[in-house]
C-alpha cells in the first residue's frame, strides 16, 4: 500500500503478488483472501474496470467464507465498490453483507485483524458514488471523516477532498470549500501520488470559480505544494 501510495504501481503489484503466494503456501486462506482483495482495490484505483479486477474481488469473497466475519466484511466491501459499475442490485447487496458481518466482527488490534469503520464507510461512500447516489456517498464520507483518528493523516486528507468533490457537484461549494481548505492544511505533510492527485483535481474543479475569494485564495496556497 505504501508503494501504491507513492506511485510505484508495479512494486506494489509485485509485492501482492509475493504476499498471495506466500498466503497460498502457507496454506492460510484469511491472509490469501486479504491478498486479493487488496490487488483488486488497487486496480480500481487504478481505474481499471476490466472483469478481471471484478473476478479479484470475487475470488476474495469465495477464499474468505472461513475466514472470521472481519474479513469476510472486508472482501465484500471491495466486491461491492467493483460490481458497482455492472450492477446496482448486486454491489448493494455485497455492501448490506459487509455491514451484517462488520456488526458480528471482533474488532482487534493487529495487521490482519483491525478493519477501521471508518475505512467500510469510505467503501461505502465509493459504491454510491459510482451508482450515482451522490447524497448517499456524502452521508457515508461525512460518518467515515467523523470516525477517522488524528493520526489518519493520509486517509483523513483523501476523505476530505473525496468529499469536497462530491459536494461541490451537488452545487454546496462552500461547505466543498471548507473540505479543500482542512485537506491544504494536511497535504504538505504528506507524501503520497493519490493525495497528488486529488491536489491536481481540487485546482481543476477550482478553476471556474477562481473569481470566487476563498476559492482563490485556495488555489493560491496549492500553487506551490
Amino acid at each position: 500500500m505504501m508503494c501504491a501510495g507513492d506511485g510505484a504501481d508495479a512494486l506494489a503489484q509485485h509485492y501482492h503478488q509475493t504476499a498471495a503466494r506466500l498466503a497460498v503456501n502457507a496454506d492460510d486462506s484469511a491472509i490469501f483472501a486479504i491478498a486479493l482483495r487488496t490487488m483488486s482495490a488497487h486496480a480500481h484505483d487504478l481505474g481499471h474496470r476490466t472483469p478481471a479486477a471484478v473476478h479479484l474481488a470475487e475470488r476474495a469473497v469465495t477464499i474468505a467464507q472461513g475466514a472470521p466475519p472481519i474479513v469476510r466484511a472486508y472482501t465484500q466491501a471491495q466486491l461491492a465498490v467493483a460490481q458497482s459499475h455492472d450492477s446496482r442490485r448486486a454491489a448493494l447487496s455485497a455492501l448490506t453483507t459487509a455491514e451484517r458481518l462488520y456488526g458480528q466482527s471482533d474488532v482487534t488490534p493487529g495487521p490482519f485483524t483491525h478493519y477501521p469503520l471508518g475505512a467500510l464507510h469510505y467503501q461505502r461512500a465509493q459504491t454510491f458514488a459510482i451508482l450515482g447516489d451522490r447524497p448517499g456517498a456524502i452521508s457515508a464520507l461525512t460518518t467515515s471523516l467523523q470516525l477517522r483518528a488524528p493520526v489518519e493523516r493520509h486517509a483523513r486528507a483523501l476523505t476530505q477532498a473525496h468529499l469536497a468533490e462530491t459536494l461541490l457537484r451537488l452545487g454546496h461549494r462552500e461547505a466543498a470549500l471548507r473540505q479543500w481548505g482542512a485537506f491544504l492544511e494536511t497535504y504538505p505533510t504528506l507524501r503520497s501520488t493519490r493525495a497528488a492527485r486529488r491536489l491536481d483535481n481540487m485546482r481543476r474543479l477550482l478553476h471556474p470559480h477562481r473569481r470566487d475569494a476563498t476559492a482563490c485564495t485556495l488555489l493560491s496556497r496549492a500553487a506551490p505544494l
